[in-house]
């Protein structure tokens, strides 16, 4: 029997979630990772050993087509990292339906869809499950007015996430809210505080440390806990 860990990690192309799949093979793991094209996985290719799938997370359908793709594998680790940052104005006053509907799907009920799907193949007792949260979905903290849509949909992601622990069948496995700090991608600027592979060698040294612990937590990527 193999002792190397194996890991699913959603959108997977660039940034953070690339990050994460690189700390990973630094780590010894394999890993499969999700693309929504697999036109955008020129990076993910240059690495060893990475299986590489596409998956639109808002199509159901492709939900089904990877669970069933998948359904023999076990994982010691799903990270759900796929996540948008919705309108540039962010003022309600000028929200759209199509936008708003768009945000929410993909930042709150979708990541929840694919963990219901896999949590059965995540590994008893030491497995993990993650959601690339925000600190920004602390409804605790009056903040970022300019990003409100956004934030919105991580204290949504958030809440769907507390409903998903209550539903698992195994309450052995870990569940993550993470907070990857505010890091130079295209989401966060080149006037953010840290590089992705500071951020995701924190968010996986916290993914090691929590497995086998159980039940929910909201940690950033220095493994501080963080307000709900």
């Amino acid at each position: 029997m193999s002792n190397v860990k194996t890991a699913l990690i959603i959108g997977a192309s660039r940034g953070l979630g690339l990050g994460l799949v690189e700390r990973l093979i630094e780590d010894g793991w394999q890993v499969t990772a999700t693309v929504r094209d697999p036109a955008w996985a020129d990076a993910l290719r240059k690495l060893p050993g990475v299986t590489i799938k596409a998956l639109e997370m808002n199509s159901t359908a492709q939900l089904d087509a990877l669970q069933n793709d998948l359904q023999d594998k076990k994982f010691d680790l799903l990270f759900v990292n796929a996540g948008i940052k919705g309108p540039a104005n962010q003022d309600p006053e000028t929200a759209r339906q199509d936008e708003i509907g768009e945000l929410f799907l993909t930042n709150a009920i979708s990541p929840i869809r694919l963990a219901r799907r896999f949590a059965p193949q995540i590994r008893t007792s030491t497995g993990v499950i993650a959601f690339m949260s925000s600190v920004l979905g602390s409804v605790t903290i009056p903040d970022a007015p300019e990003l409100a849509y956004y934030k919105a949909s991580k204290a949504a992601l958030n809440s769907m996430t507390n409903s998903f622990v209550s539903e698992l069948a195994d309450p052995s496995v870990t569940v993550l809210a993470m907070h990857p700090g505010w890091v130079k991608t295209d989401m966060g600027g080149e006037g953010a505080d840290i590089d992705v592979a500071t951020s995701t060698r924190g968010l996986i040294d916290q993914v090691s440390a929590y497995s086998g612990k159980g039940g929910l937590h909201f940690v950033n990527y220095k493994g501080e806990n963080l307000t709900w």
